[in-house]
Formats: C-alpha cells, sequence, structure tokens
C-alpha cells in the first residue's frame, strides 16, 4: 500500500497540474495544450473527409454564427476555431482540442431556436476548454498502470487470485472512477456552457427547455438512474441547469 501511494504521488508530481476554467476545479493531465491542439487538427480533418458536409449555407452560416459568438467569450486566442455542419441524422455535436467543432443536422431536430443551439454548442465547447478529453486519459493510464502493479503482487502471492482480481479491478474502475468521472465532466460542461452562453448574450432559459426536448426525444430511454450511465440523469441536469439559470438571473 505504501509503495502504490508513493506511486500515486510520483505520477501526480510527473503529470500536469492544471485548473479548469470557471469552475477553477484542480485536474491532471500529461498531455501539452500543444499536443491536444494537433490531435485535434488531425481528427478534425479525418472526421471531414469521412463525413457528408452539409451544402445548407443559411444553416452552416447560422452554426458558425453562433460558434463565433461563443468562441468570442471563451477567451481562447491560441484556438483555431472552425464550425462545420455535417449532413447527418445525429442526436450529436462535439468540439475537438483546438476549437475544431461539428455539429450534427439531426440535432436540428431538438433545438428549436439559436439559444438552444447555443446551449449544444456552449456544451461542447466546455468539453475541449476543460481538457475533459487529456484528463480522461490520464485517469485511464494511472488506472491501468496501478492495475498491472497490483495484479503482479496478486500473480505473486495469490496467483489463483489473479484472473478475479483483474475482472474485479477493472469492474470497479469502470464504475467506481471512470464512470463517475464522465458524469462529473458531463456536469462540469453545463455548467461551464451555460455561463458562456450567458456571457455571450443568450437567454439561459432555453437552456433548460433544450434539456427538456432531449428527454422528450428519448422516451423510454430516458432515465432517473444514472449509477452506470456516462451522463447523468434527465432530471438530475435539469434540476441542476435551472438552479444556475436562477443564479445567474439573480446577477447585476
Amino acid at each position: 500500500m505504501k509503495f502504490l501511494l508513493t506511486f500515486l504521488l510520483t505520477i501526480i508530481l510527473a503529470g500536469c497540474l492544471a485548473h479548469t476554467p470557471v469552475t477553477n476545479r484542480s485536474q491532471i493531465v500529461f498531455m501539452s495544450p500543444q499536443e491536444e491542439k494537433t490531435l485535434g487538427a488531425n481528427a478534425y480533418k479525418d472526421i471531414l473527409a469521412k463525413s457528408k458536409i452539409s451544402t445548407n449555407k443559411a444553416q452552416s452560416d447560422r452554426i458558425k454564427h453562433i460558434g463565433q459568438r461563443i468562441a468570442r467569450v471563451a477567451n481562447k486566442p491560441d484556438y483555431n476555431w472552425e464550425f462545420t455542419l455535417v449532413d447527418e441524422d445525429q442526436l450529436n455535436a462535439f468540439c475537438l482540442p483546438g476549437g475544431k467543432v461539428v455539429v450534427y443536422t439531426g440535432i436540428l431536430k431538438v433545438a428549436k431556436n439559436d439559444a438552444q443551439l447555443a446551449t449544444v454548442m456552449s456544451h461542447e465547447i466546455a468539453h475541449a476548454l476543460a481538457r475533459h478529453g487529456a484528463e480522461r486519459m490520464a485517469h485511464q493510464e494511472i488506472s491501468n498502470t496501478i492495475g498491472q502493479i497490483s495484479s503482479m503482487f496478486v500473480n505473486k502471492y495469490k496467483p489463483e487470485y489473479t484472473q478475479a482480481f483483474n475482472v474485479a479491478y477493472s469492474t470497479g474502475v469502470n464504475v467506481g472512477v471512470m464512470l463517475p468521472f464522465s458524469r462529473s465532466h458531463e456536469s462540469e460542461a453545463d455548467e461551464i456552457g451555460v455561463r458562456l452562453m450567458y456571457k455571450a448574450g443568450y437567454d439561459v432559459d432555453e437552456a433548460v427547455k433544450f434539456w427538456q426536448n432531449m428527454k422528450k426525444m428519448k422516451g423510454n430511454k430516458s432515465s432517473s438512474n444514472d449509477f452506470f450511465s456516462t451522463h447523468p440523469s434527465d432530471d438530475k441536469r435539469i434540476k441542476a441547469i435551472k438552479e444556475l439559470v436562477a443564479q445567474l438571473k439573480k446577477q447585476p
């Protein structure tokens, strides 16, 4: 145990201790911002090469206009922002490190106006600003290394339990560490995203309506239980956003 604690401390000191924007949460990342941006740019090119880019100029310009408003308040002058609308019936959007934003036309069924579209775009941009991808990679690397070292000890002293330990450890890390972190990242992106759209001048009440629309769209797939989920439950998410919106509206 002492060895593992020493190892963890070494890993943390060797890694990069950073802080997320807005929430100012401490985080550990091993990848430099420049490495992130390079990976993001390469992934963006690869995705666009395999995607059907929308030819609807009005909708594409709309995406760019909303994205640029959010980018102006994101305070990332080192980002080379790009916004692309992909013609695919997915309820999805994402932002890669470096400000490469992709919105799928399917999400336009849920986002009923510009403010609701700004909600989902701000949320995805928040993931990139908070470096959630690099942080998850760091957590996975630490978990894998600890698992390998622990498995070596079990195999040395109790080899008959090695397989059972590996299965239990993998399950425990997934349910006890990775899934909760995924949910916390989603909640953090909600908060950062709503604050971004507020600074950009969008009606934050529409953020609540957007997630209510998403809940209706999912129908029976929507659940109040988030224990085995990467995302918080719809009800928890909507409640948290309502509370944040109320706080923002009280500001002078």
